[in-house]
């Protein structure tokens, strides 16, 4: 499955999913992959709701998942969770997750922005979203993460490591680097400190 997961930049991905086509958080894409049968929004903040984004990717049976921030925002349908509530969707199960902070002011718990856990073919994909360590990640079981390390509005590499070193994943993939904050040297660092196989792919 890791050769499927493709990084977009940021904190976007687009999962090439043998019977969906899934994209997370697309933001300044530079390459479309397959029009979206999936597109999943963290939180409506600008780099990771871009309606221009969700534009190019959509066709008219694409399904967006978000959480209750997105309401109104979309003329496409969206379906909106909470963290904790599960759908099924083209054979694929999604989780939404808790993610926020816990010493910042960016990303509220009481605003509910997401996580997501996707399950594909009993393989659990865990997208972060913008969060810190948080209590319920002790909860978490996932075979891949995709988790911020580039600090400043989320988890910077140390606690990045340590979050991962908690929930213990088999691969872990570093993401919210490289643009707006971090750079290469936050994902080696949180390379170093993970005891799992750490993947820091390049941007698409």
């Amino acid at each position: 499955m890791l050769d499927k997961i493709h990084w977009l930049g940021h904190a976007g991905f687009f999962i090439d999913a043998p019977l969906s086509k899934i994209y997370i958080d697309p933001y300044k894409l530079k390459k479309t992959f397959s029009p979206a049968d999936i597109i999943l929004i963290t939180h409506d903040h600008f780099d990771h709701f871009s309606p221009e984004d969700i534009k190019k990717i959509s066709k008219p049976d694409t399904v967006i998942v978000g959480p209750h921030s997105l309401r109104g925002k979309l003329k496409h349908p969206t379906r909106l969770i909470k963290p904790g509530e599960k759908i099924n969707l083209k054979v694929i199960d999604i989780e939404g997750f808790f993610s926020y902070n816990t010493d910042k002011n960016f990303h509220p718990k009481k605003n509910g922005y997401l996580g997501f856990v996707v399950n594909i073919e009993n393989m659990r994909i865990y997208h972060a979203g913008d969060t810190d360590f948080i209590p319920e990640m002790k909860e978490l079981k996932a075979d891949i993460a995709l988790v911020p390390v580039g600090g400043t509005y989320t988890m910077n590499a140390k606690e990045a490591s340590a979050a991962v070193n908690l929930f213990n994943p088999q691969i872990a993939i570093p993401m919210h680097w490289g643009s707006i904050v971090g750079s290469r040297v936050d994902a080696e660092e949180f390379k170093k400190l993970c005891k799992c196989e750490v993947k820091i792919i390049g941007e698409e």
